[in-house]
């Protein structure tokens, strides 16, 4: 009788090992080649401009061409010239390769410390006092890449780029209330205002006769 339970053991075990195989390779196909391929052919057909990184001309119009990219409206730039709208800081220097935060928590000295200096540099540059200067003026977002600021930091930048561009204060803050996006289905998020799409539709203001 013990080799005969042995013989059947072996069986059983051997069926059901080509039965796990043979569900691991469907659904390693399933999930790891046509699934993906899937939602690819999706998003390539539906949404071309998001699923190819939701690249900008240098006129601001959406491409999915790389070679006619400038940027991309999901990640910030460091605009750092008078003339342009600034983006939040950014613990990487706004470096994609170095994305994420400094780890420091509210309370760390060197963080304070750098808010601090960082709200008397924003309220010099802008004219304001350091009272007025909002909190994404002075601190970094989770990724450093955050491609939008407050309305209320664009606000108080207004009157420097129009300054710098030789327009008026009413033009380019009409240009900024264009750009601003509201609450998500009008009840998720906050109003922003996307620095590298502001900065390029200043530029083709500026060209404008």
């Amino acid at each position: 009788m013990a080799p005969t339970t042995a013989a059947s053991d072996l069986a059983t075990l051997t069926r059901h090992s080509l039965a796990g195989l043979r569900m691991l390779l469907a659904f390693t196909f399933v999930t790891g080649l046509a699934y993906p391929l899937a939602m690819t052919a999706v998003g390539q057909v539906a949404f071309p401009w998001q699923a190819n990184g939701s690249l900008v001309r240098s006129d601001g119009g959406p491409t999915t061409s790389r070679s006619d990219a400038v940027g991309s409206a999901l990640v910030a730039q460091g605009f750092t010239g008078a003339e342009y709208f600034h983006p939040r800081p950014s613990a990487g220097e706004h470096d994609t390769l170095a994305s994420g935060g400094s780890n420091l928590g509210p309370l760390n000295p060197g963080l304070v410390a750098s808010i601090e200096g960082r709200k008397a540099a924003v309220a010099a540059a802008e004219g304001v006092a350091a009272a007025d200067v909002p909190p994404d003026a002075v601190t970094a977002s989770a990724s450093g890449l955050d491609p939008h600021i407050s309305p209320a930091y664009a606000a108080i930048q207004v009157a420097r780029v129009a300054r710098e561009r030789g327009l008026s204060d009413t033009d380019v803050a009409d240009l900024v209330a264009r750009h601003t996006a509201g609450r998500d289905l009008g009840v998720l998020g906050e109003p922003r205002v996307n620095v590298l799409e502001l900065n390029l539709a200043l530029d083709v203001a500026d060209l404008r006769p």
